[in-house]
């Protein structure tokens, strides 16, 4: 430990005539030319996950899953502690990427083979890295990028890897790095999951009765109940993941852009994506004893501060679980809403609710602006108690 004397300052400001020639603009973010494949960036920062931040991120985003929410629940069944929502782990990987890999990217195209390697708790310290997996070039339009991200604890131990595809201009020169990488990138490329056993039978009537296992059928298509109007409550928890993209939170950097995206800040799509799978939690997902990943997902209508957003999930398949697991696993299709109910939805949508928006104009569809999210997740479920 140094001790420094305190120093004495002086006003310098007016001893010092400002040189306008000397301005510097940090920019941040990549353009495409700087997107070459096989690059890795090392994001900066990290993030330790404090237990008051893993049950805020939890209540705020309505989780019903008490792996999230209640310590000798999560150590009941095999955990070392309170389970950190495997959403708050995506949105904060994907967060601190932004400032290398996204800042300057027009539009975030989709999620790709989303996986949960490892669970985080309370404590944990996280960091990312991620890399240019292929870019495509498109003669005077922007391109596409497509990039992994990998999320480490503070063990090195890998807990979160997942692709992205981002739209990015190219603008004929590169932008000075603010990062500089290096590090190796332990990726998995057939990653495997990592699951405790369960350990005591502390209460078992925490949680719903209609979300076993044996509940679901495929097929049923479960409207969740409530909507959640998102405020300007998003401003604050987009830094709070540390995103720093201003199309979320810097109204004149919003205003002054054209087309679909141009307008109020855009809430960031990771926090839709985690108030959407809330909303469905109490119905699908409180019973789950790990949400295992998700397959590609897209963010298909943007949202702003003011809209009311709403949830539907259809069954899309049931498979056997692991050995020794009183659990098997439900894949699920979760669709997302904006300002209108889902039951008026399917009436008025029907079976087209459920194509992805992508496909529509090639069969001859037309795409459904109240929708703003679909996505593929796999869920493993407890069965009924015996």
């Amino acid at each position: 430990m140094t001790n420094i004397p305190y120093p004495k300052f002086e006003e310098k400001a007016h001893a010092l005539s400002a040189d306008i020639s000397k301005t510097f603009y940090p920019e941040y973010g990549r353009v495409l030319e700087d997107l070459e494949q096989g690059l890795v960036f090392c994001h900066p920062r990290g993030i330790t996950i404090t237990e008051a931040f893993a049950i805020e991120f939890a209540t705020n985003f309505m989780e019903a899953n008490p792996l999230y929410l209640n310590r000798e629940y999560a150590k009941a069944h095999g955990f070392r502690d309170l389970v950190v929502s495997p959403l708050m782990v995506m949105n904060i990987a994907l967060s601190l990427g932004v400032q290398n890999d996204s800042e300057k990217a027009i539009a975030n195209l989709g999620y790709y083979n989303v996986c949960f390697v490892k669970p985080v708790y309370p404590g944990d310290t996280l960091r990312a890295l991620t890399k240019v997996l292929d870019k495509k070039v498109k003669e005077g339009k922007p391109g596409i990028a497509t990039i992994r991200t990998i999320a480490l604890n503070q063990k090195n131990e890998l807990v979160l890897q997942y692709d992205r595809k981002i739209m990015v201009a190219a603008v004929g020169g590169k932008t000075p790095p603010s990062t500089i990488s290096g590090e190796p990138f332990p990726d998995q490329q057939n990653p495997t999951v990592e699951l405790p056993e369960a350990k005591s039978s502390y209460p078992k009537n925490l949680t719903g009765i209609r979300s076993y296992f044996e509940n679901f059928n495929v097929g049923d298509i479960i409207v969740h109940a409530n909507g959640r109007t998102i405020t300007d409550e998003h401003f604050a928890w987009t830094y709070r993941v540390m995103n720093t993209h201003p199309l979320h939170y810097d109204r004149l950097y919003s205003t002054a852009r054209t087309g679909a995206m141009s307008g109020e800040p855009i809430v960031y799509g990771g926090l839709v994506f985690a108030w959407l799978a809330g909303l469905a939690s109490r119905d699908v997902s409180e019973n789950s004893l790990a949400d295992l990943g998700y397959t590609e997902g897209y963010h298909t209508q943007p949202a702003v501060s003011g809209d009311t957003v709403y949830a539907i999930s259809r069954v899309l398949a049931k498979e056997d679980g692991p050995k020794n697991f009183h659990a098997d696993l439900i894949t699920f299709q979760l669709i997302g809403l904006k300002n209108i109910r889902p039951k008026t939805a399917l009436e008025k949508y029907g079976a087209d609710l459920f194509i992805k928006e992508n496909n529509k104009k090639d069969l001859g569809k037309e795409k459904i602006p109240e929708k703003i999210f679909e996505i593929e997740r796999r869920l493993l479920i407890k069965k009924m108690p015996i």
